[in-house]
Parts: structure tokens; sequence; C-alpha cells
């Protein structure tokens, strides 16, 4: 937390005065080369460890997978905007006059394993048609424009030393973090239902009962816990063979759009499940870290079938007493929501019923 301070004149100087002394000046050149160029730069002499665009030590191995490669390329088929690749011509040796890749090595990587034909395209939706082809199987003119295609190089000059590129790369990156799944939906899925969303997840009853963290907070988990409440509970017959997700964003879509769409009812059904946690499940929704005063977020698996048990109970009857809570430490409750527990519909069902039917005495 910062703390308000006077900024006198003589504080403004000195602040000043440490800007001048820090800023290091780094020239640059803006390049751009054609992907066949760029491939071929990366890859010649690589065994050698001479080749003239290289991966320094301190960058990440291959992190994307081969859904986000095909993506990648995807987009520059489509012609999409692709980022600078950020490169330092270094000094170490004067002779191989090599450029130290500060960022876009996932980028290279992926377009040298396509043109070499390592990486086979798949779940593409603009270029669907696409998908299962290796690099070969473009027809020849395709492949000639995609090689033709160009990437825009801004590349330090040799003045620019170690410290300078580390601390580049950590600044870029810093700031590249991937959205969630949640933080997208939130851009790309505007609705009332979403509102709904938002507005639950901030209450304070279900975030104490959540124990969420700041982290965990930031990273939208507690509007991701609402939508899947509401989508296991409303929707849960439409979550046969899919990644939960996709499952998630066609029930939102869906809601968003739903003309009878009714807010103050869904609300109401969420503070009332809430309600009787509180009395009678307090500790339901949360594990301890370390210590009781100390608590961590039980699964998303658990939490769906313990909120959602809940209401489908409260359905039932509004103004039952729970039969048993003792089903949370049971072996059957475990097996039910272990790791593997959300891998099918016929789980889902069974595991939220079984909450259910232990409440209900059923």
């Amino acid at each position: 937390m910062v703390t308000q301070l006077e900024i006198t004149k003589e504080k403004k100087e000195v602040a000043e005065a440490q800007i001048r002394d820090q800023r290091k000046p780094v020239d640059y050149n803006t390049l751009e080369y054609p992907i066949e160029i760029l491939v071929q730069k990366y890859l010649n002499g690589i065994d050698e460890d001479e080749n003239e665009i290289f991966i320094p030590d301190y960058q990440r191995e291959m992190t994307w997978d081969e859904d986000r490669q095909s993506k990648f390329i995807e987009s520059v088929l489509l012609g999409l905007p692709i980022p600078y690749i950020f490169v330092a011509d270094i000094s170490e040796n004067e002779d191989l006059a090599r450029l130290e890749i500060i960022d876009g090595t996932q980028r290279i990587r992926t377009l040298a394993r396509f043109i070499n034909n390592e990486l086979r395209l798949d779940k593409l939706e603009k270029l669907d048609s696409l998908n299962g082809f290796i690099f070969s199987d473009l027809p020849l003119a395709r492949q000639r424009r995609f090689q033709r295609t160009t990437i825009r190089m801004i590349q330090l000059t040799e003045d620019a030393d170690e410290e300078v590129r580390r601390d580049l790369f950590e600044r870029i990156n810093t700031g590249s973090v991937d959205l969630n799944e949640m933080e997208k939906r939130r851009g790309s899925k505007p609705g009332k239902f979403l509102d709904l969303v938002e507005e639950l997840s901030k209450l304070e009853q279900f975030r104490n009962l959540c124990s969420f963290t700041d982290t965990e907070i930031k990273k939208r988990d507690p509007q991701e816990f609402v939508l899947r409440f509401f989508a296991f509970l409303n929707n849960d017959k439409n979550y046969s063979g899919k990644k939960v997700h996709q499952f998630l964003d066609e029930y939102l879509d869906k809601t968003n759009n739903s003309k009878s769409l009714d807010t103050e009812t869904m609300k109401e059904e969420f503070i009332s499940m809430l309600s009787f946690i509180h009395k009678h499940l307090p500790n339901a929704l949360h594990t301890y870290r370390k210590t009781k005063e100390q608590h961590e977020p039980i699964t998303r698996i658990k939490f769906e079938s313990i909120t959602v048990g809940v209401a489908l109970a409260l359905r039932e009857n509004q103004e039952f007493t729970p039969h048993s809570t003792s089903f949370l430490d049971s072996e059957d409750f475990k097996d039910f929501t272990k790791g593997d527990g959300s891998s099918s519909q016929k789980k889902v069902t069974r595991r939220i019923e079984y909450v259910r039917d232990q409440l209900l005495g059923n």
C-alpha cells in the first residue's frame, strides 16, 4: 500500500535526477523479414549454436501447446497483425553478428515447426477447413504466399548490454499474461446475465464462505464460481461431451440472449443457497490452508456439487433442515468429487444429486 507523501520541490528534483541517471539510450532499427528468411536465420546453424537468430538461456522453453500454435498460424494466414519480434545485436562474437531474441521465441518456434511439417493444424475456427493440414498440404501458391508474409522486428543495436536485454524481456512479459477464460468472457460476452454474475460475485457472504484470496479475486475466480453454479443448476444436461469452458460459454451466450431472463429470481435463489450454507454448512466451501484462521477455496468440482445440490434440495423444500451433513467427509463424496469427477455428464449429475439426496434424507 502506498502511503500519501508530501511531494516537495526537492522530491521532484531528486526524482528527475534519478530518471536522468537511470535512463539508458537504446538505439534500435525497425526491420521487416519474410517468414521464410526469418525461419532460415533461426534454423541455419542451430545445432552448432551458430544460428543468426537465437534464443538466450534466460528465455523460456516452448510453452505454447499445439492448439495455440495452430491459432497463431491461422492468424498469419488470415493476415491479422502480428506483434513485433524484439531482438538485440550482440557483440560477444563479432564474427557471427548474432541476434538474440528478447521477445518472440514462441512465434518463431511455431513458424519453424509449421514450415518443417512438424505442426498439424487443429481446432481452427475461422479456417476450419484447414484442420488436419500440415504445411506441405497447402497448395503450392499458398505455401509461397505464407513464406513471403513479412513480420516486423525491432532490433536493438550492439550497445544494448545484457542487463538492458534482460530488463526489456521482463518488462515486455510482465504485461503479457494471458487472459483466463473468465477474463475473456468479460470482454467478449456482455449482457444482463453477465452483469448478474458480476453483482453476485461481489457479495460479502459469498466471498467469506469461499475464502477467496486477493490473487483469486484478481483472476476473477468468484465470477467463474457463480457462472458454474447457474450453468450446472439449470443446464447440466447439455454438458455431455464438452469441455467445461465450452459448456460455460454456451450457457452464458444462451442466458445473456434469453428474452425470458429473470435475474431477480436467479439472484434470490443464489442468496437463498448461500444463506442455507452459512447456517448449516459454514465450513463446506473452503478447506484449511495451514491453520484454522487460514482457508483456501475448495475445488470447483466440490463447489458445484455442494452449491447446486443445496439449491436443488431447496427447490423441493424451502424450509427443510438437513437430514445429515456428515456425508461431506464420506468416502463416497470424496470419490464423486476427486480430480476426474468432471469427466462425464453422468458423473456431474451423480455427484450433485448425491448432495441433494443426502441433505433431504432420500
